[in-house]
């Protein structure tokens, strides 16, 4: 059963197209939430005729209830010509002690200071959170001579999905694979899954980690464009987006003139955008960086006299100012945020840091235009989970180190634990993919330890390994950050291959460039994904020199840029060769039948070009599945992903488009055999 079927079959009325929201969104400023809110109302099934109906209503509702603030004085027209009327509008809450009422504020129609009954406000206490709430309700407008306010609020109602019942989300899972559930998710969120890479997928799904754990901390920091805030502000009635410039102690914690509490008390989520810039180079207020290091590590903060408890996670999105290569040699992954916050204790409150520089800047491409979960659904689903925590789990499989701090390891057991709920809600995973996801968790939260050496000297008084024991097998992993991994082997390949030049230099045949390890023994690479510095004359130079005749069997070579692959793969053994020496290759691969003229085409282009350098290429077509590389040297080389281990990149003028060291790659495994 596809996936787009199996999601429609045991989530109807669930989920919705996500292309939809952009077909009747048009110019209104409105949350992806309240939208698909609406859309679930008329459009979550799977038939065309309902949904081109359901659109055609969710418009008129837009159109008709939805209040533009450019509109405003045509929409307060109607409501007192007709009495009452029903609007869309974000409203916030305040108490006015001196006339003992509670007064509502509408964000796009531009009153304030209506009454609203008790009631309405008990039952919907987030209206006075001071972020606003998005509702749908009804407006009326009374004539009375003697009246003191003109409008009255007749009901309202938060916009958000009732009735969600775990259990069934839970016995749901159970029909989807992994990759299947992770797919749904990613585009839950309204993104491809066609376009991203595991890991790729992990860290777009990790930004929802705040949502399923209490008092998570999250930060994330990359190139602008890469939707980094998107989920925080478009996905979840239950979070909410400031500025980083524009909080104070009393709109996050508690106003002390009014004894008011602030966003935290709230909000399951709040996410502090923009967390590099300083607005008109305002200093931070060191007192509120000391409330929210307590808060961050205590889940309570005092203001007065009073001690507070909340639940709310915190999230921390900005940009960076430079490349990671440069920070990692001249300054840490935290110098863009502000001055204020570079302290050693407030960022070791950090749980997860994301690589927010691996995320890809969001086209219109990569956007879903399949089912998955209406937000809100999923935001209620996420709240529940809330509740639970799933970190024991990996206390079945692993041991921590012992030299981990605790706040290193509640950070890898709330990571873990919220991408557990995320992704295996269930509980029902296998040990491959339990150590999946912690490795990922203690990732992130090395990806922080690392830093806080660079920045504070006291941290290396106490170092800490990021390892952990398999207790079945007693065989202890150690865990590195990517960027460091892709870091240390670019400075190797310079050094290597500053060496190289000079030894080139001192040669008088021609320059020729030896590899530097002349008898290579059998072996096997795992590449990870999103590794760079991978080239094919780094991986097979050495096992194919000195042979004459190369078979590669590869059942993939039918795309574009899997022509460009072999492309490359000749030109490499080109370069090992020497420049009298001749080989013969012949590919063995496959392809369906409507592009098999496509295929010769090429190949016989190819063919063609090759004769020059010395490559002599023949090929059939024969239906396989493995992919291999056959030389008459005595060496044969399993490829686990054929010739296609690269990611795709982008842009017309890409390094990586000439330059393989450069390219992202794809998870894989190669394994060298001598025969």
């Amino acid at each position: 059963m596809e996936l787009q079927d199996k999601i429609l079959k045991y989530f109807e009325g669930k989920v919705v197209r996500k292309d939809l929201t952009s077909s009747v969104k048009g110019n209104a400023v409105v949350p992806t939430y309240v939208l698909e809110y609406l859309l679930g109302q008329y459009c979550a099934i799977n038939d065309e005729e309902i949904i081109k109906a359901g659109i055609e209503k969710v418009k008129t509702v837009i159109k008709n209830n939805y209040v533009h603030r450019s509109e405003a004085e045509i929409v307060k027209s109607t409501i007192r010509q007709q009495g009452s009327y029903k609007i869309i509008d974000k409203v916030n809450v305040s108490l006015n002690d001196r006339a003992n009422i509670y007064e509502a504020e509408f964000a796009n129609l531009g009153i304030n200071h209506v009454p609203i009954a008790d009631k309405m406000v008990m039952e919907h206490q987030k209206l006075l959170s001071g972020g606003g709430v998005w509702c749908i309700l009804t407006m009326g407008y009374t004539h009375a001579a003697d009246a003191q306010v003109r409008w009255l609020i007749e009901d309202i109602k938060p916009i958000q999905v009732s009735n969600v019942r775990l259990d069934d989300y839970l016995e749901a899972r159970k029909e989807f694979t992994s990759d299947e559930w992770l797919d749904l998710l990613m585009h839950s969120i309204g993104l491809n899954p066609e376009f991203f890479n595991k890991r790729g997928k992990l860290i777009q799904i990790s930004r929802l980690i705040t949502h399923v754990e209490n008092n998570y901390n999250f930060i994330e920091l990359g190139p602008k464009g890469t939707g980094k805030s998107h989920i925080f502000s478009e996905l979840s009635p239950h979070g909410v987006l400031v500025s980083g410039g524009d909080v104070s102690k009393a709109r996050l914690f508690v106003n002390n003139t009014g004894n008011r509490i602030g966003l935290v008390g709230y909000w399951d989520v709040i996410a502090l955008d923009e967390f590099e810039q300083e607005v008109g180079g305002r200093r931070v207020d060191g007192d509120l960086v000391k409330i929210m290091q307590n808060y961050m590590a205590n889940q309570s903060f005092n203001r007065g006299k009073e001690t507070y408890q909340a639940t709310a996670s915190l999230a921390f999105v900005g940009n960076t100012k430079h490349t990671v290569p440069y920070m990692l040699k001249n300054s840490h992954l935290f110098e863009s945020i502000p001055d204020g916050y570079i302290k050693g204790a407030f960022l070791d409150r950090m749980h997860m840091y994301i690589p927010g520089w691996e995320v890809k800047i969001l086209k219109n491409s990569v956007f879903s235009t399949s089912y998955g979960f209406i937000v809100d659904y999923i935001a209620e689903i996420l709240r529940e989970l809330r509740k639970a925590d799933y970190s024991g789990l990996m206390d079945q499989v692993i041991d921590l180190d012992g030299s981990l701090s605790t706040r290193d390891k509640t950070a890898i057991r709330k990571s873990f634990s919220g991408l557990v709920k995320l992704l295996y809600p269930h509980k029902e995973l296998t040990q491959d993919e339990l150590i999946e996801l912690l490795n990922f968790a203690i990732e992130g939260r090395k990806r922080v330890k690392d830093q806080l050496y660079i920045i504070d000297e006291t941290f290396r008084n106490e170092p800490v390994n990021f390892t952990y024991r398999l207790k079945a097998s007693g065989r202890e992993v150690s865990i590195e950050t990517l960027e460091m991994q892709n870091y240390l082997a670019a400075l190797k390949d310079k050094k290597k291959e500053a060496e190289e030049k000079e030894e080139a230099l001192n040669e008088t045949n021609d320059f020729v460039i030896q590899e530097s390890k002349a008898n290579p023994s059998p072996h096997q690479v795992l590449i990870k994904d999103n590794q760079t510095g991978i080239s094919y004359r780094k991986l097979f130079g050495q096992h194919l020199k000195g042979a004459s005749k190369i078979t590669l069997q590869d059942p993939y070579i039918r795309m574009h840029y899997q022509f460009k692959n072999l492309l490359e793969f000749c030109i490499m053994l080109e370069q090992i060769k020497e420049p009298d020496e001749e080989i013969d290759l012949h590919i063995v691969t496959w392809n369906t039948e409507d592009r098999m003229a496509e295929a010769i085409a090429n190949f016989d282009d190819l063919k063609e070009n090759m004769v020059d350098i010395g490559i002599h290429l023949t090929y059939e077509f024969r239906s396989v599945h493995d992919r291999s590389i056959m030389a008459d040297n005595g060496w044969k080389i399993n490829l686990g992903r054929g010739l296609d281990i690269f990611d795709r990149y982008e842009g017309k003028f890409n390094a990586a488009d000439l330059y393989q060291e450069k390219r992202k790659c794809k998870d894989c495994e190669i394994t060298f055999l001598r025969i």
